[in-house]
């Protein structure tokens, strides 16, 4: 049985809904629980997602503390880490024009990409329509919860 408390989701997603959602209860196996999480984000109003998205550090931005969200954080963005000055420094030109436009924080799963990848994700995300971009960080808000979910299961094991 796997049984997360609010404290270790609020680490996967900070939305209250989404927690509450998924929270409270025993699930028979982690994808059980991936399942539910899915279904619950699925439900997010936008402002329960623009929640979410507040507890995000901003691709590039180094993340400081020893919470499990914040060790979490600064691994997914190893990539963006180690990049060179020039593309840090475009992802920064890139976040501070996302935010601009769009009045949230940019949103992707960092895991698995490198700076590069996620500059031009950003750059390309930038000629969004608002609808457009609201279901890109749906989506990758989705994947972010999912690969959290998976590392707490693993960390918990």
């Amino acid at each position: 049985m796997v049984e997360p408390s609010s404290e270790e989701l609020a680490a996967c997603c900070a939305s209250r809904r989404w927690i509450a959602e998924v929270g409270g209860r025993a699930y028979a196996d982690p994808a059980a629980l991936r399942a539910a999480s899915r279904r619950a984000l699925d439900d997010l109003e936008w402002a329960d997602v623009e929640e979410a998205l507040a507890a995000h550090p901003r691709i590039g931005d180094r993340v400081g503390g020893a919470a499990r969200e914040a060790r979490w954080s600064r691994g997914e963005q190893a990539g963006a880490a180690a990049a060179p000055a020039d593309v840090q420094d475009a992802l920064i030109a890139g976040n501070r024009a996302y935010e601009e436009r769009f009045g949230h924080v940019f949103l992707i799963r960092a895991s698995g990409r490198s700076a590069l990848e996620m500059l031009a994700a950003l750059r390309e995300r930038l000629g969004n329509d608002p609808d457009t971009e609201r279901d890109a960080v749906r989506r990758e808000l989705g994947e972010i919860v999912d690969l959290r979910l998976a590392r707490l299961m693993e960390e918990d094991a």
